[in-house]
């Protein structure tokens, strides 16, 4: 999936990137199966060259993947900039 990073003050400041409709309707499907509580999706996530553990969760009706500081370092990339995203989701 391929979208901008985005800066969400939220309960905890953090930035994400929002997975497209087509692609959260597919996670909503099997979302019972593989979130370990509070609607926490666990996924191996890489952006370029830089692989990451997270959890993705539900933001309205679309998922967001948590980019975290280091990924974004590593990878020279800032808010509004597009990245591909890579998604293996996994089971805790």
């Amino acid at each position: 999936m391929t979208g901008p990073i985005f800066y969400w003050r939220g309960p905890a400041p953090y930035h994400f990137v929002t997975v497209p409709d087509e692609e959260s309707a597919d996670i909503r499907a099997i979302a019972s199966e593989v979130t370990y509580g509070w609607g926490m999706i666990p996924v191996v996530a890489r952006i370029g060259g830089t692989e990451f553990e997270t959890a993705m969760f539900r933001k309205d009706e679309l998922y967001v993947v948590p980019v975290k500081q280091a990924v974004r370092r590593a990878e020279d990339v800032e808010v509004d900039d597009e990245v591909t995203v890579h998604l293996r989701i996994t089971r805790r």
